[in-house]
Order: structure tokens, then C-alpha cells, then sequence
């Protein structure tokens, strides 16, 4: 089964070697990567990046604005945010070195610190795997004489290119610039390069903690700079307008049609008395769909439609597209979800939903092959009016106004726990993965979780991502098939391992997933790759447990994967303190161990 293994040759560095899981972080020591000169060392992870010396690849490169500030300034800032773990401290870091920019340096510099390159709704991508990363690496040359530093504006003129790269040349120019931009630089800045190319920076500035000090250097509220986020989905966009417009440009950025805007998140619910209570006595539950997020924008004839990850996903969509322009409405801001259906109008899989999503080509015959339903939920804008701080009650009563009843989310208005039982049961068997309850005076807080609203599931899931992946054995031999999983740990910045699974995923997906995988690889090990966190998948579990394998000291017992969710990011993956909170709520229904009395 599966096809031959095909590893990135490297050379071999230590034949003692093998795969220990208590070792480093997540459980292992450095990767095996390349036998070049000088070694920038992943000071967070113990991995080392072996990299050629500074220098020039032939690449003219035009001479900066004399006032540019120099890349290594932005170098010397990550290793001293690196060095504390104190959030004051990091703010102060942050606000210090943002003062001191020019206005168009500000994004670029905030983007590369918490490791992004680009916007959250920028939906251009590197697409750099990791055999263009190991050639780039070894064709950077010595240069005897470095005439000029990289500047910050430099390097991100760069990724630009790299990431514009078209055409059957493409893989070629992508590695020549990279190349080019690696040997303009110092070791020390290389490293922040190459992390920023990983995708993982690890410092501890998370965008909560970016955001702060974004509020800190412009002596604005830092709630003002958080809503002003949520609607621009441009963490650097947001700075430079704190910065140089103040508490006023701030407030002018609201919600703009056909542009997209993170969404309201909720937390889980581990009781429903507790979900009532938080709620008044009284809430809103709707079935909880097993499908993909969207908002769908329109602005007289022109719709958008966005995904939960503010990608515009319009021309995969065309039938939600004419719904959309069938509404009796010249512009509106709707929230909700779409579901792939069979013959029957029961929910597919959500891989089989995800395939529409990803389709370019061959639209007409996709709607065929797997027909959407749509599920409405939410009303934010109608007709000149922004409806973001009605309450959820009065949202609800305007988007039944708008819309035709068959594409309303079910819903239920409920003063007791035995009203929400009957309702979940009646969604898991319609195919659906659960309820939410939504308090009827809640607002739409933009891009945050909070107890406005719940998720209400009766497995035990937690969204994990792939941090690493071994060659398969047997029957599996030859592909990509055994996944280490992690939480997000939001102190550190990174990732903590709690367990392994090769359960859960078909043949063509382990197929696939082996392709994907490699292309994320930033390190090779005889077993297989370390990648960078960008896979979420949905795991299911039996029991969180103890255990002295893994740093985290924490196993899922009995994990399997439920499904891969593309829709999802590395900052949508659960966190390390949820896994511990609920680790503490298994005792409220057994006895402790004496590990653990």
C-alpha cells in the first residue's frame, strides 16, 4: 500500500540517532538537517538550522532609502523578547522599538515579529517546501565585502517576489531569491528569517500580547485596538494606524462590505447548567453544523463570501453567490455556514465540503458531484445600518425578516437543561455535531471567544495540529502516517506535544496528507519530518492522562482523528491550559490517582 518513502537525502550526522519522544521540545532532540558552514541555532526548540555564510547570490539588489531601518535592529528585539517571559517586559520591548519606525515600516516589522510575513487576510503565500529551503540554503555564498545592511523593508520587499513568483520557472526564482535574501544576511538575522519561513517564531508575542504593546506605544486603549483589529484582520495595518492616526483613526475602521472581518468565537461548555447560568436563566440554542463558516457580503450586484479564515472562497461558491443576490436587500453582512449534502439532504463528510472549497476549476460540475446547503445564523449590516452591537435577540428578529425560513439554522429558545437535551440529540441525529446556546443580549464581540456563546459537544475533541509525522509501517509503509500532536501554549508562544495517532484517516488522505506534510517539512529525521504547526486537525479522545513521556506531562488515551480541519489555523488550535482545565474536570467524575492527589 501507499508508494515508496521518498526522504530528503542529507547526509548522515549521528548514527547513534533514533526517536526518542522525551527528548527536547515535543519530545525530541535536534533535527537532521543541512551540512552547510555555519550553525543559526533555533535558540527556543534546540534545533539547529545549518546555513551557509553571508553573502551575495548575484542578485542586484537597489539601494535603500538612506534612513531604512536596518534588519538587524528587528534581530536584537527577538532575541531580548525571547529572553523574558514577562508580559510587561515584552510591552515595553515592543513599544520601544515601534517608536522609532518610519510609518511604512510598522507593518512589515509587526508582521515579521510574531512570525506571519504577511496580514491574516493577505491571501498570498510563500509556497516555498522544503527542498527550495535546503537549496536556497546551500547556494548562499561568502561575500568578502558586505557594502550596506539588510533593512527591514529590504526583506520584505522580498517575500513579496518570493511569494509572486508565477510560471514554470517559479520553484527556480523562489530559491534564487532566497538565496539572495539569506546571504544579504547576519546570522543572527538569517535565524529570524528562517523562523518567520517556518511559520514559528516562538518569542512569546502572540497577537494578544502584539496588540497590547501596539496600545502601549500609541497611548491608545487597548480595546480599541483589539476591535479595530477584528475588523481589518491586519495586525501591521492596525499598528500604523494607532501610531500615526491615534485613539480617532481607530475609531474610524469599522466593519466594510466586501472586505472580510474576523468572527465572533465561542468557548466550550462542560455543563449545561453552567451554559444557563452564564446566560440568565434563559438562551438560544441552535444546531451546531457540521460544515464551514462563511460571510457573505453585498454591495449592490457585487457578493463576496469569505471563509472563518478570511479567505475569499466567492467564485467555489456560485449557488451561494445567487441566493445571495436573491435577497431582498441592496447590501448586507450575513453570517453563517454551508454543509455538503447528499441525494437525501443528510450532511457528507466535512473533507467532502472542503473539496468544494478548494475547487477553481470545474465549478459546475463540483455543484453536481457535492451539492451545499446553506445555514444562516447571523445578520451584522443591512442597508446602511451595522447591526454589531444590537443584541443577538434583535440580530435574530432582523435576519428572519431577510431571509426565507429554509435557510435559518434550528433554533430554540430554552429555560431548562432538560429542554437542550432533546435538542442535541435531534442534531447529532441529523448529522450534526452538536448545539450552541447564545445569550439573547449578547453583542457581536468581534474575533473573541467569551461566554456570550457556547459550544455544547458530547465527545471529548480538542483541535490539535500536526507538529511532526512519521513513515508508516505494514500496510501503511511508505507514507506519512504517524502524527505528533500538540496544543497551543500560549505563555510560550509555541506548541506542547500530548500524543500520537496514525487513526482516523483514509488511504487517499494518508496519501495526501504525506504530500502536504513534506511540503511543510523544517527538518528531517530517519522516522520521518518536523513541520511547521499549520495542519488543525480534530481529535478525539477517551481520557486525558498523566504522563512522563512528553514535557507537557500530559497523553491523550485512545486518540484518533476525526477530521482534518483546513478551515482552521495554528492560532485555532486548543491551548495547553484548556487540555489541563479539562484534565482537572475528569475528577469531578472519578476518584484521583496517588499521581495525582
Amino acid at each position: 500500500m501507499g508508494h515508496p518513502r521518498r526522504p530528503v537525502s542529507v547526509p548522515e550526522r549521528d548514527p547513534q540517532r533514533h526517536s526518542d519522544p522525551g527528548r527536547g521540545a515535543h519530545g525530541r532532540g535536534p533535527g537532521r538537517v543541512l551540512p552547510l558552514p555555519r550553525t543559526v541555532q533555533d535558540r527556543s526548540r534546540g534545533r539547529n538550522l545549518e546555513t551557509g555564510r553571508v553573502g551575495w547570490s548575484g542578485f542586484t539588489v537597489m539601494s535603500p532609502i538612506p534612513d531604512e531601518t536596518p534588519f538587524a535592529r528587528l534581530a536584537e528585539l527577538t532575541t531580548k523578547l525571547e529572553a523574558t517571559s514577562k508580559r510587561l517586559e515584552k510591552r515595553a520591548l515592543l513599544a520601544a522599538f515601534l517608536k522609532s519606525l518610519r510609518r511604512d515600516e510598522v507593518p512589515p516589522a509587526v508582521h515579521l515579529i510574531v512570525g506571519r510575513i504577511f496580514a491574516e487576510s493577505d491571501s498570498r503565500a510563500l509556497n516555498v517546501g522544503w527542498a527550495t529551503l535546503k537549496k536556497a540554503l546551500a547556494g548562499t555564498k561568502q561575500a568578502t565585502l558586505v557594502p550596506r545592511p539588510l533593512t527591514i523593508l529590504e526583506a520584505t520587499r522580498m517575500f513579496a517576489q518570493i511569494a509572486e513568483a508565477r510560471g514554470p520557472d517559479s520553484t527556480r526564482a523562489r530559491r534564487r531569491l532566497l538565496e539572495s535574501l539569506l546571504g544579504r544576511a547576519s546570522e543572527e538575522e538569517r535565524d529570524v528569517l528562517l523562523r518567520n519561513v517556518f511559520g514559528e517564531m516562538r518569542i512569546g508575542v502572540n497577537e494578544g500580547v502584539m496588540l497590547e504593546g501596539i496600545a502601549d506605544t500609541a497611548g491608545v486603549d487597548a480595546e480599541s485596538v483589539r476591535t479595530a483589529h477584528m475588523f481589518l484582520g491586519d495586525l501591521g495595518m492596525v499598528a500604523e494606524i494607532a501610531l500615526f492616526e491615534g485613539a480617532v483613526g481607530l475609531r474610524s475602521r469599522g466593519l466594510r462590505l466586501l472586505a472580510p472581518m474576523k468572527p465572533m468565537l465561542a468557548e466550550m461548555a462542560e455543563d449545561l447548567d453552567e451554559v444557563l447560568a452564564e446566560h440568565g436563566g434563559q438562551t438560544a440554542v441552535e444546531f451546531k453544523l457540521d460544515g464551514a463558516r462563511i460571510q457573505i457580503h453585498r454591495k449592490g450586484d457585487v457578493v463576496r463570501i469569505f471563509s472563518r479564515r478570511l479567505s475569499d472562497v466567492t467564485d467555489s461558491l456560485p449557488e451561494i453567490v445567487a441566493i445571495a443576490k436573491s435577497l431582498p436587500a441592496s447590501e448586507f453582512l450575513l453570517e453563517g455556514e454551508v454543509v455538503a449534502i447528499n441525494a437525501d439532504g443528510k450532511p457528507l463528510p466535512f473533507q467532502d465540503l472542503m473539496r468544494r472549497f478548494r475547487r477553481v476549476h470545474g465549478i459546475a460540475a463540483a455543484q453536481e458531484e457535492i451539492p451545499l446547503k446553506l445555514y444562516l445564523f447571523d445578520l451584522l449590516h443591512v442597508d446602511g445600518q451595522t447591526l454589531i452591537d444590537a443584541p443577538y435577540r434583535a440580530r435574530w428578529e432582523s435576519l428572519e425578516r431577510l431571509v426565507p425560513s429554509e435557510y435559518l439554522t434550528a433554533r430554540r429558545i430554552v429555560t431548562h437543561k432538560q429542554e437542550i437535551e432533546p435538542f442535541l440529540q435531534a442534531a447529532l441525529v441529523a448529522g450534526h455535531e452538536g448545539l450552541m446556546a447564545k445569550a439573547l443580549d449578547s453583542t457581536y464581540s468581534v474575533g473573541k471567544r467569551g461566554k456570550k456563546w457556547f459550544k455544547i459537544k458530547p465527545a471529548d475533541l480538542l483541535d490539535m495540529a500536526i507538529v511532526a509525522a512519521e513513515w508508516g509501517s505494514g500496510r501503511r509503509e511508505g507514507w506519512l502516517s504517524n502524527y505528533w500532536l500538540a496544543v497551543r501554549d500560549e505563555s510560550t508562544g509555541g506548541f506542547q506535544m500530548i500524543g500520537k495517532t496514525f487513526k482516523g484517516l483514509t488511504d487517499a488522505e494518508f496519501e495526501t496528507m504525506t504530500e502536504r506534510l513534506r511540503g511543510l517539512a523544517t527538518s528531517e529525521e530517519r522516522w520521518g519530518f518536523h513541520v511547521r504547526p499549520e495542519v488543525v486537525v480534530e481529535v478525539a479522545y477517551n481520557e486525558i492522562q498523566r504522563s512522563p513521556h512528553y514535557p507537557s506531562g500530559f497523553a491523550l488515551r485512545f486518540a484518533r482523528i476525526v477530521r482534518i480541519r483546513d478551515d482552521k489555523g495554528p492560532d485555532d488550535v486548543d491551548t495547553y491550559a484548556r487540555l489541563k482545565d479539562l484534565y482537572k474536570k475528569q475528577f469531578e467524575r472519578k476518584g484521583r490517582g496517588p499521581a495525582d492527589l
